[in-house]
C-alpha cells in the first residue's frame, strides 16, 4: 500500500537525503537496524537450535522462513507507523517517512567510518587503522598492510555506494518508508546470514539471493552515477570508470558488487581485489581495474568524495522531478 504520491514521496525522499547529511546516524534513538539484527539473531536461534542437527532441505527451508518472515514484519511495522502518524497529522506522516528512509541510508556514516580508517593511516598508525577497518569489514585484519588496509575501506565505500544509498533510495521512491525498510532489512539479513561457508551455505541462501535480486537493478543505476560522478571531481577518469565497468565487474563473484567497485576502480585508476583472508581461509577476489598508480590511502578520500557527488546527483535529480510534477 502506498499512502503518498508520487511528488509527496520524491520531496519526502529528497528530505531523507538531507537529513542523513547532517544527522548521519544517531546515537537515540536506537537505529532500526539494530533492532532488525536482534529480531534476525533471536528468530535465528529459534530456527537452528544448538541441539538439533538439521538436513541442508530443512536449513534451506528454514532460512526461507527467517528471510520472509524479516522481511514481512519490517514492512508491515513501517507502513503501521506511517500510517498512524499520517493519521494523527499528514504533517506527522511526512515527518515519520522522512526520518525513517533517512535510517536506510548511511552516506555519512561511511563517510565517517572510511574516515577513521583514512586518519591513523595517512598518519603512519597501521595498528589503529587496523582497529577502524576492524569494524566495517569481516576480512581477517591482524595481518593487513596499508595497502590491503586502504583497498578494503575502498571497496567498502565503493560497494555499499548500492546497499546503503542507491538501493534504500530506489525502493523508497517506489514505496515509501515501508519498501526501503523491506529493503534494509534484506541487506541486513544478508550480512548477517548470507555467507558461503560451512555455517550459512544453506541456511543462508534464501537471503543472499533476496539481497542479489533486490540489488539487481540499483547497482546497475550506481555505474552510471558514479561515472557521472567521477566527471565532476578533479582527477578521475568518467571513460575509464565506465569502460571498467563493462570490462571488470563481470569477474566479481556477486552479480552486484562489481559494478560500483570497478567504476570506483577505473576512475581513479587503481587495481582493487586480490587477496583477502576471511575466517583464516584466504580468498583470492577478482582484481578490478588497471593498476595505473599505486593505491594510496589518499584514494579513501576519493571514494567517499565518489559517493558524496552520487548521493547530490540523486538528490537534484529527485528534486528537479519534484518540482517539474508538483
Amino acid at each position: 500500500m502506498i499512502l503518498y504520491s508520487l511528488n509527496e514521496i520524491l520531496l519526502i525522499t529528497a528530505c531523507a537525503i538531507v537529513i542523513d547529511w547532517v544527522v548521519g546516524d544517531p546515537k537515540w534513538p536506537t537505529h532500526p537496524v539494530i533492532w532488525i539484527g536482534r529480531f534476525i539473531s533471536a528468530f535465528e536461534r529459534k530456527l537452528r537450535p544448538e541441539s538439533v542437527t538439521l538436513t541442508a532441505g530443512q536449513l534451506k527451508r528454514r532460512g526461507v522462513l527467517l528471510t520472509l518472515g524479516t522481511v514481512l514484519l519490517a514492512y508491515v511495522i513501517l507502513q503501521a507507523l506511517v500510517l498512524l502518524a499520517d493519521w494523527i497529522h499528514p504533517v506527522a506522516g511526512y515527518i515519520v517517512s522522512a526520518w525513517f528512509i533517512s535510517t536506510t541510508i548511511a552516506v555519512k556514516g561511511l563517510k565517517d567510518a572510511a574516515m577513521l580508517v583514512y586518519r591513523p593511516l595517512a598518519a603512519g598508525d597501521l595498528a589503529q587503522a587496523r582497529v577502524y577497518i576492524g569494524y566495517i569489514v569481516s576480512r581477517d585484519t591482524s595481518v593487513m598492510e596499508e595497502h590491503d588496509t586502504a583497498r578494503a575501506a575502498i571497496e567498502t565505500v565503493a560497494e555499499n555506494t548500492v546497499d546503503a544509498f542507491v538501493s534504500p533510495i530506489f525502493f523508497a521512491l517506489l514505496g515509501g518508508a515501508p519498501l526501503a525498510m523491506l529493503y534494509r532489512a534484506a541487506n541486513t539479513l544478508d550480512s548477517m546470514v548470507g555467507y558461503r561457508n560451512e555455517r550459512y551455505l544453506h541456511f543462508g541462501w534464501a537471503s543472499a539471493r533476496l539481497d542479489d535480486v533486490l540489488n539487481y537493478v540499483p547497482a546497475r543505476i550506481s555505474g552510471f552515477l558514479l561515472t557521472m560522478a567521477s566527471a565532476m571531481l578533479p582527477g578521475l577518469s568518467p571513460s575509464r570508470a565506465m569502460k571498467a565497468v563493462f570490462v571488470f565487474a563481470k569477474r566479481h563473484p556477486s552479480p552486484n558488487s562489481g559494478i560500483p567497485e570497478s567504476a570506483a576502480a577505473g576512475a581513479m585508476g587503481i587495481e582493487l581485489g586480490g587477496r583477502n583472508i576471511y575466517f583464516g581461509r584466504v580468498s583470492e577476489r577478482a582484481r578490478l581495474g588497471w593498476p595505473l598508480r599505486p593505491l594510496t590511502p589518499q584514494h579513501i578520500v576519493q571514494t567517499v568524495q565518489l559517493l558524496y557527488v552520487t548521493s547530490i546527483l540523486v538528490f537534484a535529480g529527485v528534486l528537479a522531478v519534484w518540482l517539474f510534477v508538483r
